[in-house]
Order: C-alpha cells, then sequence, then structure tokens
C-alpha cells in the first residue's frame, strides 16, 4: 500500500480493503481484547504511514482509546512492533514446519509444500508480513537480533531443502544460496500488493508459487 504524506485517519484505516487480512487472527487469547485490538491497530498503521511516522495516538485512536491508554498494556511503540514482528515470524515459521512438510518423504513434495504454506501464510496475513518485512528497522538492536535468528531459522529450512534435493538428485545442480534467496524473494514480495479482495486466494496463490519454485531446480 503506497503511503503519502498525510497520515490515513482511525476510520480510513479500517475501512480501506488493502488493509483487511486475517493479522486479527495472529494475536494470542492470552493478551485480553484490548491489547490485541491496539496490536491490530498498530499493525494497520504502521503499514500505512510506517512506524516512524505513526504515533501512539494513531494506534489507541484505532480502538477509540486515549493516547494513554496504550502504555497501559505496551510500555512504548518500540514493544508493539516487536510483538507484531515476533508474532509473525513465530507462526509463520511454525506453519511451514507442519508435518506435512517434515514428513514428506519426497524432496519435490516437501518443497513444494514449503513454498505453498509460506506463500499462503504471507497472502492471508499480509497487513501484518508487510510490517515484518518493512519495518525491521524500528526495533532495538536487541530485538532486532532475535528476529534476525527467527529468520535464519526459516530460510534454514529452505536452504536444506533445496540442498536435499540438489544432493539426491531430485533437483538440479544449482547454486543454493542464490535458488533460496530467490524462492524466498517471490513468496514475500507479494505483500506489497496483495489483497484478499483480488482475484487469488491465498491458496491459489501458493500453489501457482510453488510450482514456479520447483521449475527453478528442475532437472531439464
Amino acid at each position: 500500500m503506497p503511503r503519502r504524506q498525510a497520515r490515513f485517519t482511525p476510520d480510513e484505516l479500517a475501512a480501506d480493503p488493502r488493509l483487511q487480512d486475517h493479522s486479527p487472527e495472529l494475536w494470542s487469547a492470552d493478551l485480553g481484547e484490548v491489547p490485541r485490538g491496539l496490536l491490530t491497530s498498530a499493525v494497520r498503521c504502521f503499514a500505512a504511514n510506517g512506524f516512524h511516522a505513526t504515533t501512539t495516538r494513531d494506534i489507541a485512536e484505532g480502538m477509540g482509546l486515549s493516547p494513554a491508554a496504550l502504555y497501559v498494556h505496551f510500555p512504548s511503540k518500540e514493544l508493539v512492533l516487536y510483538e507484531i514482528i515476533r508474532v509473525g515470524h513465530e507462526r509463520v515459521l511454525e506453519y511451514v514446519r507442519h508435518p506435512s512438510v517434515l514428513d514428506a518423504a519426497d524432496t519435490a513434495d516437501r518443497l513444494r509444500t514449503i513454498i505453498s504454506r509460506y506463500t499462503a501464510w504471507h497472502a492471508r496475513h499480509h497487513v501484518t508480513a508487510r510490517v515484518c518485512q518493512m519495518e525491521l528497522t524500528g526495533l532495538t538492536a536487541e530485538h532486532y537480533d532475535q528476529i534476525i535468528e527467527l529468520r535464519h531459522q526459516t530460510n534454514d529450512l529452505f536452504r536444506e531443502t533445496v540442498a536435499r534435493g540438489v544432493a539426491d538428485e531430485s533437483f538440479a545442480q544449482a547454486n543454493i544460496t542464490q535458488v533460496t534467496r530467490a524462492m524466498l524473494s517471490l513468496c514475500i514480495d507479494l505483500v506489497r500488493w496483495y489483497r484478499l479482495d483480488g482475484p487469488d486466494t491465498p491458496e491459489q496463490l501458493g500453489d501457482f508459487y510453488a510450482g514456479l519454485a520447483l521449475k527453478m531446480v528442475a532437472r531439464t
């Protein structure tokens, strides 16, 4: 969603179809209704206006609360961002570590399932995923390092699958790092433009991207 000089108002954010996704389902029920609502409001604000241009007032107003209400649940705006990015990375990692991935005997089936699930998750939660990818610089150094470790775990799953396919000759010989990077970029880039009311469902897009990924490693 392109950012503009004037910030979006809470009413605009709530009504914009480009900011509608399944992100509210990501937050733990243990947090309570208000902090979950604040996270959803923050996701929309950060995705539309950026972390640095968003104020605590913007986030609170998205819930119809006073600016001070945010600090009851989150000591700082950075901790709101960290919670969003941490949860996003943990949930997608959990999703691609599904038994249907880890137990797949066939390397091509394993790669197909990883790409399909990773793509579908990013499409279904594209607003949170956009914040996860584009607002990392708003984190403290300590929080940034923690998120990078989660990203490494996800990248390793992709890399190990491609490497296994190259080793067992299911896939063509290739630069594993370059191929893995290309696959990850393919799946993640959709957060810039995807809309749930568009022509492709998350699952349809996942299947399509999985087919593209397999073509990257196909033996000629």
